[in-house]
């Protein structure tokens, strides 16, 4: 048993007593496990990593259902190990199976209201008033309550950039862990910091512009003029730059089109018709 104080076992009898009492103010996560269940026992101490994470944001109950077998058949188990979620007395959520800790945190952050939540959302919300700023200020108070959140690492050195911090964002960008690398939303912070690289001392958009219709096709030059315009939101203006570097000049940059094609792609989320056409652009210029 842990010594947690969010840890607690449950019987048939106290159940329901805990369930509603906690999860009117927190999720409840009910861990129904079995001793002989070797997968119960791999995803125990992930659950009691969590509980220490997330510092009384939730409850979890553990279930013996060797013990509780009237307990198990009332909240209709079928298979171990199975973890619910309640709120306000009632399940909200369901899975099934030794789930690894982003799987579970992804979970029960659904149902979770942190207050660095609350610090997120009114940094979104200072952000789109135009005060980048104060939202960096609340995201890093954010992140002195979750400094493990790799999302929020994301958000924080993306606001980095906003502010013209970049050698802070890259530092940040650089511990990112590995296991969230290939996401869309780490591949478009890191789309941002190298399209900030390559702008800085360039000129601006109007005279890249004018250099390129006035003859100066160098790959250089047009590498440069994609980045401002991906910075400007101009994506697809950026894309059919670094296609035409793509297909004029793959050793430039090692490749630099197509890497950089791949990150306004992430830039984009990677999905949508203009991804869904610059992709075809994409592969019909490889082969």
């Amino acid at each position: 048993m842990s010594d947690s104080p969010h840890v607690l076992e449950a019987t048939a009898e106290t159940f329901d007593a805990i369930v509603q009492r906690y999860s009117a103010q927190v999720p409840v996560v009910a861990d129904f496990w079995a001793d002989w269940c070797a997968p119960c026992k791999m995803l125990m101490p992930v659950l009691e990593q969590l509980v220490n994470e997330y510092r009384g944001n939730f409850v979890l109950v553990k279930v013996n259902t060797d013990e509780q077998q009237e307990l198990a058949l009332r909240e209709g188990i079928r298979s171990l190990p199975t973890l619910k979620i309640y709120k306000n007395g009632a399940a909200v959520d369901e899975l099934h199976g030794a789930q690894p800790a982003a799987v579970l945190r992804e979970a029960i952050d659904r149902h979770v209201t942190r207050e660095s939540h609350i610090l997120r959302a009114r940094a979104q919300e200072a952000d789109q008033a135009g005060d980048p700023e104060g939202a960096l200020r609340l995201l890093e108070q954010a992140a002195a309550m979750e400094p493990d959140n790799a999302q929020l690492a994301v958000e924080r050195a993306r606001m980095l950039l906003r502010v013209g911090r970049l050698n802070e964002a890259r530092v940040l960008a650089d511990g990112l862990p590995a296991e969230v690398r290939g996401e869309p939303p780490v591949g478009a912070l890191l789309a941002e910091l190298e399209f900030t690289r390559a702008v800085e001392g360039a000129p601006d958009l109007e005279a890249l512009e004018e250099a390129i219709a006035g003859g100066a096709g160098d790959s250089d030059t047009r590498y440069r003029l994609g980045a401002r315009k991906a910075l400007a939101g101009d994506y697809e203006g950026a894309m059919d730059q670094f296609l035409q570097i793509m297909q004029r000049d793959r050793a430039f940059g090692d490749d630099a089109g197509r890497r950089a094609l791949l990150g306004v792609f992430d830039l984009l989320g990677r999905e949508g018709k203009l991804v869904h056409r610059y992709r075809k652009r994409m592969f019909a210029a490889l082969h």
